[in-house]
């Protein structure tokens, strides 16, 4: 309404001056023709500038409510775009807010993560020297540890090596034993055979000029034909065999040592003699059958018992005979020292010295939980006894036993 007005207001304007120009009752001044042509294309002018501009105006005052609703939109469109520019700010200015405080927090956490990092390199180093410092104690006492127990071990052997004799017996009667010992005890049986067997070949293999020696502590005999195969392997060895007998040597084993080239024992050792015996549990045999199986026996006989008989300068029978006037079960024992007179033993020596002997025994801890020889039991009467063990067959005990706490099976 506003810009209409002024239309208006311009075009009274334009009406009012058009009329002081031309007043319709002035008097126009003498003028000459080409003066007055003059005023009257002036005046045709103006008025065509005067409608002009009426037509202007009235075009003007036509549009003013096209121009006003377009100046309007334009104003909404403005209005619009500034809301929008606005809205745009101000979601800019909150993601920048959360951005930076997305970049302080990252930050923050950064520098917490470094220095939490930081702190478990420094720990980390820490546990490490710690460690290093318990390792370098550990590998201190494992290292004394190791020492005590080297120590300890190293005095579990003697300062002294074996010694090897090609004539062990001493002057003085002492047989000194070497490391070249093969021990011979329980009964004689196959396995026996091969464990003496191959230490007599391997000893040979090692040395054939320096003697080796076959220890009896205490053999019932056994198997003839396991005994006749250590009597070969002793035949054929080019080492000497020398065979010792310490304590019992019986049967199978009396015959070793009395067919041995060289062989001693201490003065109260004993060795025993006697016929070949057999035990035939549950069997049945005919007469053709026990016939054979005498003849097989005393075929064995023949084979071992000659040899020692002719060693003692007799007969078989005559070997046969003294047997039996010595005891009435032909079991024909004597002590070392009449053995030697009977050409059964060779020498008779007054200590024995095991050289080879080099390791402390009570090293020997496998066997701290060996079988007890002897154990307490309680009889009928509650009476507190122990069994004594079973001795061999010329063994006796020497045993002070007044109240009976030692008893026989």
């Amino acid at each position: 309404m506003k810009i209409k007005t002024v239309c208006i207001m311009l075009a009274a304007s334009h009406v009012a001056i058009y009329a002081k120009e031309a007043p319709v009752n002035a008097v126009a001044p003498p003028a000459t023709a080409e003066v007055q042509a003059k005023s009257a294309d002036g005046d045709a002018n103006t008025k065509l500038e005067v409608l002009n501009k009426l037509e202007a105006e009235k075009l003007t005052h036509a549009t003013n409510d096209q121009r006003a609703e377009i100046t309007k939109l334009k104003l909404e469109r403005e209005l619009i775009t500034e809301r929008l520019a606005l809205e745009s700010a101000k979601r800019k200015e909150a993601s920048n807010d959360a951005t930076a405080k997305s970049e302080i927090e990252i930050a923050e956490l950064t520098q917490a993560a470094e220095v939490s990092k930081i702190r478990a390199e420094k720990l980390s180093a820490d546990l490490k020297s710690i460690q290093s410092e318990m390792a370098l104690e550990l590998a201190r006492l494992q290292t004394e540890i190791e020492t005590i127990q080297t120590k300890a071990k190293r005095e579990t052997y003697a300062d002294s090596n074996p010694i090897q004799l090609k004539n062990p017996l001493r002057e003085d009667g002492v047989l000194v034993i070497s490391e070249r010992r093969i021990p011979l005890n329980g009964m004689i049986v196959s396995e026996t055979a091969d464990f003496v067997t191959s230490r007599i070949d391997f000893w040979n293999n090692r040395n054939r000029e320096l003697p080796i020696f076959i220890v009896i502590d205490d053999c019932p005999g056994g198997s003839v034909m396991a005994g006749y195969r250590i009597l070969k392997a002793m035949e054929a060895s080019d080492a000497p065999i020398h065979v010792v007998v310490k304590s019992f040597a019986a049967s199978m084993a009396a015959c070793i040592t009395t067919l041995a080239k060289e062989s001693y024992a201490y003065p109260n050792a004993v060795i025993l003699h006697h016929q070949i015996s057999s035990q035939l549990a549950f069997a049945r045999l005919n007469l053709t059958q026990q016939k054979e199986f005498y003849q097989e026996s005393q075929r064995w006989w023949e084979r071992l018992a000659a040899p020692v008989a002719e060693k003692m300068g007799v007969t078989t029978d005559k070997f046969i005979e003294e047997m039996y006037a010595r005891s009435s079960s032909g079991d024909w024992s004597e002590f070392g020292d009449r053995a030697k007179e009977l050409k059964w033993v060779n020498h008779i020596v007054e200590g024995i010295v095991e050289s080879s002997i080099t390791l402390n025994p009570d090293a020997d801890t496998a066997n701290d939980s060996k079988k007890e020889a002897v154990r307490e039991e309680v009889d009928s009467d509650g009476k507190v006894f122990s069994y004594l063990p079973r001795l061999n067959p010329k063994d006796v005990y020497f045993l002070y036993n007044p109240d009976g706490y030692y008893r026989m099976r």
